[in-house]
């Protein structure tokens, strides 16, 4: 007969399995390979990839039809490490620990918030649709892009304030137990991580005709102010005297992982990420920034030579 604390912790262990991804069950210990063999496409995530891969190959072949150029590392960029990198870590084994682990879920947040973003951006979607649809479809686009919705929520300041201050709103609250209690609030978590990034990246990065867009020095300036905001969150969460989540992770009764250890972990990869990403794209910026004052200086250069050439054209004739 087993004793009563053996039925409890029986009890508990058998409730645990059914805790995570709403429902599921806890997935065995996490190795390389389970972030192949644990790959699951059930997701209306994956049908909003897919559909959005397509979308965008379809207007590349339309421009092509017609004989227009579209750049090929645009198409790279949307289709690689934008959509591509969404679908890394939420259709693959990394998916399946997101509720298991804080630190799966911070890889998570980092690619989701940062680094897809920035590729979406690259890959200038909005700027292909401009050049495919139709006249009518074409103009509601523009008075969506143009909207003062569009206006206040790409506007820098209020894009950077939403970027830093949702993660902090996210973990330090009841919130972020209560997305790991409910798979639709989880989903929906996945979902702002995305679009929080669009608006922070799209203005900076991006090649998209948005309005109110600032000059490369003021752009370098935010994106610099947004390097420590990855090493204060990450440390915070390190340094915190309380689990992230509540009673969550405990409850799932894991023997091969340590709660406070794994909470330690998703600070270091927040910190180190976010700096990674943060000067990384601050040196695309500077990259973009060189280009344009090129482009600029030869623009003037050849508007210098339309002028001397009129103005030879005018001493002949005189």
């Amino acid at each position: 007969m087993l004793h009563v604390d053996q039925i409890l912790a029986a009890t508990s262990g058998a409730a645990a399995t059914t805790l995570a991804g709403g429902g599921g069950t806890v997935p065995p210990p996490f190795t390389v390979d389970r972030v192949f063999t644990e790959t699951e496409l059930n997701s209306w995530l994956a049908l909003g990839l897919v559909l959005a891969a397509g979308l965008y190959l379809y207007g590349v072949y339309r421009l092509r039809l017609r004989g227009d150029r579209w750049p090929v590392l645009r198409t790279v960029c949307f289709l690689g490490p934008g959509l591509g990198g969404i679908a890394a870590v939420t259709l693959s084994g990394l998916g399946a620990y997101d509720t298991t682990l804080l630190s799966v879920h911070m890889i998570q947040h980092m690619v989701l918030s940062m680094v897809a973003p920035i590729f979406l951006a690259l890959g200038a979607p909005v700027t292909l649709a401009l050049r495919t649809l139709p006249v009518r479809p074409r103009k509601r686009l523009l008075a969506i892009v143009h909207s003062r919705i569009a206006r206040v929520y790409s506007f820098p300041l209020v894009a950077f304030a939403i970027f830093v201050v949702n993660p902090f709103a996210l973990y330090f609250s009841g919130l972020y137990e209560y997305t790991l209690q409910h798979e639709w609030a989880h989903e929906l978590v996945h979902a702002h991580f995305i679009a929080t990034g669009c608006v922070f990246f799209w203005p900076l990065l991006g090649l998209d005709p948005l309005p109110g867009r600032w000059p490369y020095p003021a752009r370098a300036l935010l994106m610099v102010l947004s390097v420590p905001f990855h090493t204060v969150l990450g440390l915070t969460i390190m340094q915190s005297t309380t689990l992230l989540g509540g009673d969550w992770y405990p409850s799932l009764h894991l023997s091969w992982s340590n709660p406070w250890n794994d909470q330690v972990v998703a600070g270091g990869v927040l910190w180190a990420g976010g700096e990674f990403v943060s000067v990384t794209m601050l040196a695309v910026l500077v990259v973009q920034w060189i280009k344009q004052s090129e482009r600029e200086a030869r623009r003037l250069d050849r508007e210098l030579d339309r002028q001397e050439a009129r103005q030879r054209a005018a001493e002949a004739a005189a």
